[in-house]
């Protein structure tokens, strides 16, 4: 239940986000449970997955968290202002002459190509400083990383503060694949030339995959937001929810038709809602037809095409009393982040990283 005053933000708004900060430690400290043995580091990249990297860094922090990744120098730069203790590795490493900016905040590179290390080691030379780095191999997902003929140029890699060597798996999400074991063996192997370096290969759904697969770092990202790490397997807490008041409601007739390109016709005299979201906030206009609203256990579907600023819903099987104002349920006990994904044809990761700014946000405290 809502109860709002005309100083309230959330008054104001059409939507807004809950985010449970307590269920992302929660989630931490169950991934954390289940690499027993490795440090349990936090991957915090693309605003933590969009819900707010200042926020849930910190929760995670008190939860015992002391090694973040982010994507780009930026973020790192912005996570730095946030954590100033902690261990940050930069994934996608640097751009050319950005060294110093990352050395000046204290963040640790991942050196993704020969020209990388060259680059670093030159920079660490010139400032008299082995500034710390990690190196990524490409052990079969031929996207970032060093690959094995890399490696053959060992004196290159003389004189580097590693403080990490990694790798990413391709299908993790697939616990079958005999991608796995593939990428682990090779691994294994690179990371061979340089002993006693710790060494991480497990995302989210490389934990799931077992021990074998968790070294001395498992960097959990998407399971710490609630994405189950394989389809169907829901062992994580839900972290948020997305609430939408009705911003109008009509009855139109059989016949009559909704939306841009009029795509659908109402077979018979329809209530439907109008609500204040759309396409500008991460709700895809692939949903059109395919997704669904909730109040309570009623589902409700999505009718015409998605706008950017609003969807149309067909309220036939809500109760009748319902009125401008009111609450539906867009993201909650009924419909995750996976499913509302499905509805769409994608992932759980991109609907939370699309969701958008213009939702008023609460967050329920870690603690």
């Amino acid at each position: 239940m809502h109860i709002f005053s005309q100083d309230d933000a959330s008054a104001r708004a059409g939507a807004w986000l809950t985010v449970s900060l307590k269920a992302i430690a929660n989630n931490y400290g169950l991934v954390a449970r289940l690499g027993a043995g490795a440090e349990c580091a936090a991957v915090v990249k693309a605003d933590a997955y969009g819900l707010g990297a200042a926020q849930v860094a910190q929760a995670l922090a008190e939860r015992g968290a002391g090694t973040f990744f982010v994507a780009h120098l930026d973020e790192g730069i912005a996570l730095r202002a946030v954590l100033p203790q902690a261990r940050i590795f930069v994934l996608h490493g640097f751009m050319p002459g950005c060294e110093g900016s990352m050395a000046a905040h204290g963040l640790i590179p991942v050196l993704n190509s020969l020209d990388q290390v060259r680059s670093w080691k030159r920079f660490c030379e010139q400032a008299g400083q082995a500034f710390p780095a990690a190196l990524q191999f490409d052990s079969g997902m031929s996207r970032f990383g060093l690959s094995i003929e890399d490696l053959a140029e060992r004196a290159l890699f003389n004189g580097l503060n590693l403080q990490l060597v990694m790798s990413h798996l391709a299908c993790a999400d697939m616990p079958d694949s005999s991608a796995n074991e593939m990428q682990r063996q090779r691994f294994v192997t690179m990371a061979a030339a340089f002993p006693g370096v710790p060494r991480s290969l497990a995302a989210s759904s490389g934990i799931f995959l077992g021990p074998d697969y968790h070294f001395e770092l498992i960097r959990p990202g998407a399971a710490l937001y609630g994405i189950a790490p394989s389809e169907g397997r829901r062992v994580l807490a839900s972290v948020v929810s997305l609430d939408a008041r009705i911003a109008q409601i009509r009855t139109i007739q059989a016949g009559d038709r909704v939306g841009y390109g009029l795509s659908w016709t109402a077979p018979k005299a329809t209530r439907i809602a109008t609500l204040g979201l759309g396409y500008a906030d991460g709700f895809f206009r692939a949903q059109a037809g395919q997704a669904s609203v909730w109040y309570g256990r009623t589902r409700l579907p999505v009718i015409g095409r998605v706008s950017m600023d609003s969807i149309s819903v067909d309220m036939t099987e809500a109760p009748a009393d319902l009125k401008a104002g009111d609450v539906l349920s867009v993201l909650g006990p009924q419909q995750d982040v996976d499913a509302l994904a499905r509805s769409a044809g994608t992932i759980g990761y991109e609907v939370l990283t699309a969701l958008g700014s213009r939702f008023h946000r609460v967050y329920v405290p870690a603690g």
